[in-house]
């Protein structure tokens, strides 16, 4: 049976997934109207991702004697300058549910909760990946500056990366 510190902890954890899902959306719309269909793509990819990561914690937590339980969000941004600014955004939210996780990883180890440790572990590697990612990203966008051929060619690596990018299994 899982602790109500825990199982209140995934469920802030549920909302922040299921809220990273909208706002990778928002980005994504925003890309594809702009002509960055490999922007688009890749965001698009990175918001089903977060979609499941969302029903992992559900079924985690549902799995455990808990109870998952959706919460109001906030409406996303929906308007950017440019895509710099979107992956600036990017980063910034995915350090944000590094801490977050990091939050409920230090809740189960004051809980002795050491089953949904474990659990964790997958989130807190998956994190590392995703700052990279974001970091390599926000690189190549402050390398080519303001030129457009080299926007041009990183969009197309983002569709690649999109085309590449595998959704995690369930639980």
């Amino acid at each position: 049976m899982i602790s109500k510190k825990v199982e209140e902890a995934i469920n802030r954890q549920i909302k922040n997934e299921e809220h990273s899902a909208r706002i990778y959306m928002a980005m994504a719309s925003w890309c594809e109207t702009k002509g960055l269909r490999g922007a688009a793509a890749f965001l698009y990819k990175q918001s089903d991702e977060e979609r499941m990561h969302q029903l992992k914690f559900v079924k985690f937590l549902n799995d455990r004697g808990g109870y998952a339980q959706l919460q109001a969000l906030d409406t996303p941004n929906a308007e950017y300058a440019s895509v710099l600014e979107i992956f600036q955004n990017v980063l910034r939210h995915e350090e944000f549910v590094t801490a977050a996780i990091n939050e409920i990883y230090a809740i189960t180890i004051e809980e002795k909760d050491y089953t949904t440790g474990n659990f964790l572990q997958w989130f807190i590697n998956e994190q590392i990946e995703e700052e990279s990612t974001a970091h390599t990203i926000l690189d190549k966008i402050n390398l080519v500056g303001d030129d457009k051929a080299g926007l041009f060619h990183i969009d197309k690596e983002l569709e690649a990366m999109a085309a590449a990018k595998t959704i995690p299994a369930l639980v």
